[in-house]
């Protein structure tokens, strides 16, 4: 530095003296004034750099002397600071003189302190493991608080519960949670649910990945982990099991789940996954399966960082092989000429015919035969981060892309090929406010409606009107018993019908499934787009004497584009959007025990009336050592009718499901075979309830057929009220929860029969009906009935035989709904009464190696959805993992299973039988 500066003032000095030799008598003072004062510069630098160069080193580590990366170094007291790498060494230079103190801190930890008295030894910090009670949420109230202070209901899942769960990734790890139930779609799609009312398409729960909505725009389904983070750069993840939609908006109603990710300032380097095993189910086999991922992260300056993630998983998914017939249960194809298979396609399509023979399907293919089973997930995102005032404004731009394929189960059954989902976020924030943006966009891709393809496949090969035709003709003119003439009948119709794996099969396979038009082919287009802006302001840092108030607000825009394969979007793309605005205020008294939280929020959607949401909260802190919690709350939540709730127009063979915007029923349009054109509108102006149609069929005509004429939808609403206690005693925390849900104009599906010939109530009417001269609708409204749930969550954390982890939950859940006030009303509940978690393991049991277990148990339930009704028996489902560390290669070594040994089972009618998953897995670098 010394030789910097007299480098520098070189120039100077010589311009000075040049300037001057002319006059050696006024030389000598200013030479000597000048050099007075490049002494006391220098002085002063020299100072300044003797107080910079106290330099401290040091490193962090857990109990069991493990490096913790990313963990926080400060000067107590101060804002100087740092962060450790992935050893967890770090080095931090401060303008003092020892002795002074240090603290360390990282999340899932407790902060410790420590003197240092000298420069000359390296300081190691260790910190413990933290109370899961004391860890910090931000989701509850949108600001850090104590989870053991929480308003409401949380649960959270971060890096320590990632690395231990013995599932084979960290989102199906989410199901040990209490109160939570993920329903398996299929090997690499699953559905988180709580609280109840629940399909694949669970449109009542909402799931965010750094603020931005997973859900795809068209399909109206959370896209699971299909395409969303790879789990090295995931940072914590927390759920609220019950209504939000205060603070959060339409459809944040039975629960909440926000995923965050790593910081690349925080967290640099580059960590690595590897995972191999195999899966093991009746139907599929052994197949083997791979899993790899990379995250790359890196601070270019204090100013500038940027990461990277990338993860690629394939294997064979689940087959899903039920013959069980749904119309008739128990009876086999043989027996019944009306047979309809749970996953076999093609048959829904079915025709009374005349003469005695009364309804007959078409013969249909198996799931097998109409896709390979592929399941494939490719993630890559990225993410720049800018800090340009040295402070803790932030500028962030994200990037998520995701490829995959899999099965999806809703209306019917889907083969998603190639769909593609893609996010782009822009967003600025610092300690006290945000505000971003972000877009997703969708891209179908090759996907198929695999009930449809097994439809178009026959009508490809033979038209309806000529099997029915030939099928009549034959039974007609067949001697024998009514069984023989049935087979005798289906028989003839079906000689020289395409056999799979056949070229003629394979042909007509690739036609229909390329073909956009579900009349003709089953392919499934969406380039459906979301585009969504939100921000918060809280004045906690102004207001913090009186107290902590938030602001903000959102809008959204959906552009749905189908091209009219799902949507009836024929014309050009469908618009319409939301609006909302909300506050909150959050106020301590009496020594800080007593907390209350006000919130509200109005929201807007351009198709109907607004809807105010509030929430009042109250907790209460008890005991000397404040280890005791009470909290209650009430607040109200709201539902937008979903995309399809509005402006769905699908005909699924059985019946046509109709969306029931008010500009949307007169979209949807169809021809009869005898020319006879209507539109959806009949589905909600001109219907009887299925069920009195089916009895009118049974009696002959003489019992009365029942009007239904649905109101078309709007927005649901939900009030509830919760209860709850938390308790630290030491080794073991306590955490019970009960509450009460009441349904307004609860929104679902009706089954309604529009005759095509005179209006309801009319001979015209219930001729037509008598004579099959009628179009069946699954209809979207709103029921009248009352329909509440309730419930309670017990759940245990405990250190036991000195320091193995044991926790338990039960979760309690039923719902007040009587059918026979609306028989045709489903509400989709699908969630057990009774569900019972365990896990029990230890992060050390000897040097370097750990071990993890968790069992689940689930009583039996129906499962009510568009595609199919029946029973899901109870299951029992046993995970382990055993871990080993190799600290100098900061690797560790994990093997493990799922569904260790155990019985096939489902989680809902129609999707396949879940086997077993073993996995070898190898991390490098996660921290």
């Amino acid at each position: 530095m010394n030789t910097i500066f007299l480098l520098a003032s070189r120039p100077i000095m010589n311009s000075f003296i040049f300037k001057n030799l002319s006059s050696p008598n006024k030389l000598k003072p200013k030479i000597t004034y000048f050099m007075k004062k490049i002494t006391f510069v220098v002085v002063l630098l020299m100072c300044f750099i003797s107080n910079a160069q106290t330099t401290i080193n040091g490193r962090v580590v857990d109990d069991f002397n493990q490096p913790i990366p990313g963990a926080n170094i400060s000067l107590k007291g101060e804002s100087i600071g740092t962060v450790t790498d992935f050893d967890g060494i770090f080095t931090l230079t401060v303008t003092k003189e020892p002795p002074f103190t240090i603290t360390a801190s990282s999340i899932g930890y407790e902060e410790s302190s420590v003197e240092v008295t000298s420069t000359a030894e390296e300081v190691v910090i260790v910190l413990t493991e933290g109370n899961v009670l004391d860890l910090i949420v931000i989701s509850a109230s949108r600001a850090p608080e104590r989870l053991f202070e929480s308003p409401v209901s949380i649960e959270r899942f971060g890096v320590k519960e990632i690395k231990n769960t013995p599932s084979v990734d960290f989102y199906d790890g989410l199901e040990n949670l209490k109160g939570v139930d993920v329903n398996a779609n299929s090997l690499t799609f699953k559905s988180i649910n709580t609280r109840g009312f629940a399909t694949f398409t669970n449109t009542r729960f909402v799931q965010l990945i750094d603020g931005m909505d997973n859900t795809s725009p068209s399909l109206n389904f959370a896209l699971g982990n299909l395409i969303g983070m790879n789990e090295l750069d995931v940072e914590n993840v927390e759920l609220l099991p019950g209504a939000s939609s205060a603070l959060y908006g339409a459809n944040a109603f039975n629960g909440i789940l926000f995923m965050t990710s790593k910081s690349p300032f925080d967290k640099q380097g580059i960590s690595a996954y590897a995972k191999g095993g195999f899966t093991s189910q009746d139907a599929a086999g052994t197949n083997d399966f791979y899993d790899v991922g990379i995250r790359m992260a890196h601070a270019f300056t204090d100013n500038l960082a940027a990461k990277v993630n990338f993860s690629y998983l394939t294997a064979t998914d689940w087959f899903a092989t039920s013959e069980a017939n749904t119309e008739n249960p128990g009876q086999s194809r043989l027996l019944d000429p009306a047979y309809n298979g749970l996953n076999v396609y093609g048959d829904e399509f079915t025709q009374n015919l005349p003469g005695g023979i009364g309804e007959v399907s078409r013969t249909g293919y198996n799931e097998l035969d109409l896709t390979d089973y592929n399941a494939e997930s490719i993630k890559f995102d990225g993410a720049v981060h800018y800090k340009p005032f040295h402070n803790d404004l932030e500028i962030i731009y994200a990037g998520k892309l995701g490829k995959g394929q899999t099965i999806f189960q809703d209306s019917n059954r889907f083969s998603l090929n190639d769909f593609f989902f893609q996010q782009h976020k822009l967003e600025v924030r610092n300690d006290n406010f945000f505000v971003r943006g972000y877009i997703s966009a969708e891209d179908a891709g090759d996907t198929y409606d695999l009930v449809f393809t097994g439809v178009n496949i026959n009508r490809r090969w033979k038209s309806d009107e000529d099997w029915f035709n030939e099928y009549a003709t034959t039974f007609a003119t067949t001697v024998g018993t009514d069984q023989q003439r049935h087979e005798a009948a289906r028989t003839f119709a079906d000689r020289d019908r395409l056999e799979p794996g056949t070229e003629g099969f394979e042909t007509a396979f690739n036609e229909v499934t390329s073909t956009p038009d579900f009349q003709t082919g089953s392919r499934f287009k969406s380039k459906t787009e979301l585009r969504h802006v939100d921000a918060n302001y809280n004045f906690g840092h102004i207001t913090n004497n009186f107290a902590d108030i938030q602001v903000g607000g959102s809008f959204r825009e959906y552009s749905l584009n189908s091209a009219g394969t799902f949507y009836t979007d024929f014309d050009g793309a469908i618009d319409y959007s939301e609006i909302g605005v909300y506050s909150q205020i959050q106020k301590k008294l009496l020594d800080d025990r007593l907390k209350l939280t006000g919130s509200v929020r109005y929201d807007k959607s351009q198709l109907f009336d607004g809807n105010f949401s509030p929430r009042l909260s109250i907790g209460y802190t008890l005991g000397k050592n404040r280890n005791r919690n009470l909290r209650a709350s009430i607040q109200t939540g709201f539902r937008n009718p979903t995309t399809q709730n509005l402006y769905l127009g699908l005909d699924i063979g059985a019946a046509a499901i109709v969306g029931s915007a008010p500009d949307n029923l007169d979209r949807f349009t169809r021809t009869t075979t005898s020319g006879v054109t209507y539109t959806g509108r009949i589905a909600y102006e001109n219907s009887y309830t299925r069920e009195s149609v089916q009895a009118f069929a049974a009696s002959g005509g003489t019992t009365a057929l029942v009007i239904a004429n649905p109101d078309i939808v709007k927005p649901e609403k939900v009030t509830a009220i919760e209860v709850g206690y938390r308790a630290d005693f030491g080794k073991l925390l306590l955490d019970l929860s009960g509450y009460y849900n009441m349904y307004q104009d609860f929104i679902s599906t009706v089954d309604v029969i529009s005759p095509l010939d005179g209006q309801v109530g009319s001979a015209e009417a219930q001729t037509a009906i008598a004579t099959g001269n009628f179009a069946a609708f699954q209809a979207t409204t709103n029921s009248e009935v009352d329909i509440n749930s309730y419930g309670a969550i017990l759940g245990i954390s405990a250190k036991v035989f000195g320091d193995f982890d044991l926790g338990a939950s039960y979760a309690y859940a039923k719902q007040d709904f009587d059918q026979e006030e609306d028989p045709g009303f489903r509400t989709n509940f699908n969630t057990p009464e009774h569900k019972v978690k365990a896990n029990f393991g230890h992060d050390n049991l000897f040097k370097n190696f750990g071990f993890n277990t968790a069992v689940k148990w689930s009583g039996e339930y129906t499962w009510e959805s568009a595609f199919a009704v029946g029973e899901v028996p109870s299951f029992t489902v046993f995970d382990a993992q055993f871990n080993y560390r190799i600290p100098s290669l900061k690797t560790t070594l994990k093997l493990g299973g799922a569904n260790i040994g155990g019985s096939e089972y489902f989680t809902a009618v129609g999707t396949a039988p879940i086997g077993s998953q073993y996995y070898l897995g190898l991390t490098i670098n996660n921290f």
